[in-house]
Order: C-alpha cells, then structure tokens, then sequence
C-alpha cells in the first residue's frame, strides 16, 4: 500500500491527491460492493429476489467485485512488467487468488443470482475498507503529528480501534469465509441437481474455484478438517444405523479420490517455486 499524501499539503489538495490513485478507486469498489450487498440483503429479507433494486444491487455488487480484483490483476501485471519479469505460463496466471476471484465475480454477474455468493466477497470487502480507511484515509485526513526518533509513530483512537478489530476479528473470519465457500458449493449442487438455468455452469466452474482454495487456503482446509472431524464423531455414535456410517466412510473416500486426482501441484511442479499461500485482495 502506498504511503498517504505529504501532510504539509492542504487537506483539499491532499484528498484529490488520494483521489487520484488506482488505489481509490479499489477501495471505492469494495465500499460498492458492501452497500450494494446491504441493499440487496434488504431485499432477500423481504423476499423481493427480483424486484429491479434487488436486481440492481445484486448485479451492481459483482461489478464493483469484478473492479476491485481485475484492479489487484492489473497493478500486479504492471509490476511485473516494469522490473522486467515473466508473466508465466495460464496455469500459473490462474494459480493466482485474484485471478481466481475475479473469474468467479464475472461469473456471478453473468449467471442467476446467488445470494450466498455475495458474502464472502462481502467478508473480504470489510477487511480491505477498513485497512485502508486505517491506513491511507485517517492519515490524509487528520496527518499525525511529527515523531521524534526513535519513538512509535501516535494514531488516533479509531485508528487503534480499527487495528484492534482486524488484529481479533480476521482469523475467525477468514475461517467464516471458508465455511461460507464450502456451503456455497453444496447450494449450487442442489440448484443443479433441481435443473436451474446455468447451474451447470456455475457447479463446474465453482468446482474448480473451490478445488484451488482447497489448495491454497490454509483456512478452507481447517474448515474441512474441522467438517470432516465432526462427521466423524457423529458417525461413531452408538445410535447411529450402520447404512448411515457406511455412507459416510463411502463419501470420504470418494472425496479424497476426487482430492489426490485433482491436485493443482502436480501442474504447478516445475514451473514455479513453492510460495507460501496470500491472501486474496
């Protein structure tokens, strides 16, 4: 994140200076995108699916997603071509969790509303706001006062506030996105398995988005785990009928089937070093 405009400046020119930047205007999509999720929660609430607010703010939603994400793709593009390195190959390109992210907004924007696809990226949205509300728009605002060497730079209250909240919060939230996902997965399943227009679609292509977070995402693995411990002890209960236990035993040996046949590393090997896993912006 780049640093806030000079606080020598006046604060109007500073704000336009802010502005100004690439940067803004992700973070003006990731507002979009929490007001529109709002409005369209009002909406799901009061059973108006489809009225044309609801509609609007739906579709509005992902394109604000779609924004903030290609703006991510694009400033990396950019950085790779100014110090000169390769972009790589597809598969390396789509490794990557913006684009993966990105690819999902226009699919949600381009197929039947979802409304459970919105929250995640609504999870990820509150993060990104109030990060750089902390740090790029308080600073502009209000610029700290000068700090003497040697000594922490002072913020404001809200500005502890807002660290404190993400400091406590972003853990279990992360893991809420990853239950989030993963419920996700199993609404599409039922709307394909119903025949819904596009569902198809979505199942395929969501399959291979949560196939690669399975992959990357530290999170939707713990949530897995924690899924797969539970079913565990539920079907080790005594009451449990023994055609309910087999099924279960079936089911995990079908999902790691599908796990080890699917595994993106085996098409990464070779073409790039081993990274630890980021976040998605």
């Amino acid at each position: 994140m780049a640093p806030p405009p000079s606080s020598e400046a006046p604060l109007t020119q500073r704000l336009i200076s802010l502005a100004s930047t690439l940067q803004f205007a992700w973070f003006i999509g990731h507002v979009t995108l929490l007001l529109c999720t709002f409005r369209y929660g009002l909406s799901y609430i009061t059973l108006n699916y489809y009225s044309r607010w609801s509609q609007f703010s739906y579709r509005t939603a992902f394109v604000a997603a779609a924004a903030t994400y290609g703006i991510v793709v694009f400033k990396a593009f950019r950085a790779k071509q100014k110090s000169g390195k390769a972009m790589g190959s597809p598969v390396q390109m789509i490794g990557d969790e913006n684009v993966q992210y990105l690819i999902m907004a226009l699919v949600w924007l381009f197929t039947r509303q979802t409304a459970l696809a919105l929250l995640p990226f609504a999870v990820y949205s509150i993060f990104h706001v109030l990060t750089y509300t902390r740090g790029m728009l308080l600073p502009t605002i209000q610029p700290p006062p000068p700090t003497p060497a040697g000594q922490k730079p002072q913020s404001s209250a809200l500005s502890d506030s807002i660290g404190s909240f993400v400091k406590n919060y972003y853990d279990a939230s992360m893991s809420l996105v990853a239950g989030l996902e993963i419920a996700l997965w199993f609404r599409i399943l039922g709307a394909a398995v119903l025949m819904q227009k596009t569902s198809w679609i979505k199942l395929i292509m969501y399959t291979l988005f949560l196939r690669a977070r399975i992959s990357q995402s530290t999170f939707v693995q713990g949530m897995l785990h924690h899924i797969g411990a539970r079913g565990d002890t539920l079907a080790q209960r005594q009451d449990m009928p023994p055609a309910l236990r087999s099924g279960w035993e079936s089911f995990k040996g079908v999902a790691k089937q599908a796990h080890d046949g699917t595994d993106i590393n085996r098409y990464m090997q070779g073409q790039q070093p081993q990274t630890a896993p980021k976040k998605a912006q």
